[in-house]
């Protein structure tokens, strides 16, 4: 299954941003983290994106959602996701999948706690024209 999702991703369809700045009270990504766009298409109103993420050591990208599902494939480093109750709800190393439902119930923030940059390859499914993703203020943790 691995192997397959990663085969989808690294050929896929399609690519986003994951971040793009929002409004002043929304949390921007910390300094560095970028994206690289592989691959776009669109299939009726679906936007297929296909996008390299990289998060240097000690940033995050940043609390946000995602307009419709998304899948990472952690391709270097390992990333710590922790959701809107400010919960670490997995931290993914090298090789492993993560899957974002998405939608505005689905706040979340990705960090680089360790001391290698961390490269995701991530795949968006969204609804054509939508952004890669939706920037919204910290929720109230501590810690971004």
């Amino acid at each position: 299954m691995r192997t397959a999702l990663r085969a989808v991703l690294t050929g896929a369809v399609a690519t986003a941003t994951v971040l793009v700045g929002g409004p002043a009270q929304a949390t921007p990504p910390g300094p560095g983290v970028t994206g690289r766009t592989i691959s776009l298409t669109t299939v009726g109103d679906t936007d297929y994106v296909l996008r390299e993420v990289t998060v240097p050591p000690g940033q995050a990208t940043g609390w946000h959602y995602h307009d419709g599902p998304v899948y990472g494939y952690v391709k270097e480093g390992t990333l710590s996701h922790y959701h809107s109750d400010c919960a670490l709800d997995g931290v993914y190393p090298r090789g492993t999948v993560v899957r974002e439902p998405g939608g505005p119930s689905d706040v979340h923030l990705g960090r680089n706690l360790g001391d290698t940059t961390l490269v995701l390859e991530v795949l968006y499914i969204l609804p054509h024209g939508a952004p890669f993703s939706e920037d919204v203020p910290n929720p109230g943790c501590a810690f971004e």
